[in-house]
């Protein structure tokens, strides 16, 4: 007569608490890497909105002389930032704000600026800003 042992193949719940730590911790380093990656990724939504705004700017003075009657989108392309126009005759500021998130979450980026001198802010030369 043979003996046969039956063996549970399942998992205890030592082994299942050890991989949900475990998960939990890669969790905990990863995430916030990934978020302020796509942040970093949807600063280019304010760079362009930018670029194209004064851009929109300079052939509206070529025309006119003058940037008073100039105006610019109200939104970037992808909807992260808002655009606002100060201007008078002979200058402008062009401000990109973060508008939703993730991206009002941004700290030292949440707004940036342009002007008809090519000025950006946060200054891109800085190291604490590398907004731009």
């Amino acid at each position: 007569m043979s003996i046969s042992i039956k063996r549970n193949m399942g998992f205890s719940l030592i082994e299942l608490m050890v991989v949900v730590v475990i998960l939990s911790i890669i969790t905990a380093i990863a995430l916030p890497s990934y978020v302020d990656h796509v942040r970093r990724g949807n600063r280019t939504d304010a760079k362009s909105a930018l670029s194209n705004a004064a851009q929109q700017m300079q052939r509206c003075f070529t025309i006119d002389n003058s940037y008073a009657n100039c105006s610019v989108p109200t939104e970037s392309t992808e909807g992260f930032y808002s655009l606002s126009l100060n201007s008078s005759a002979s200058t402008y500021t062009i401000t990109a704000k973060a508008a939703k998130s993730p991206q009002t979450g941004d700290a030292g980026c949440t707004t940036m600026t342009i002007d008809s001198f090519g000025r950006r802010t946060p200054d891109p030369d800085t190291d604490t800003n590398r907004c731009w």
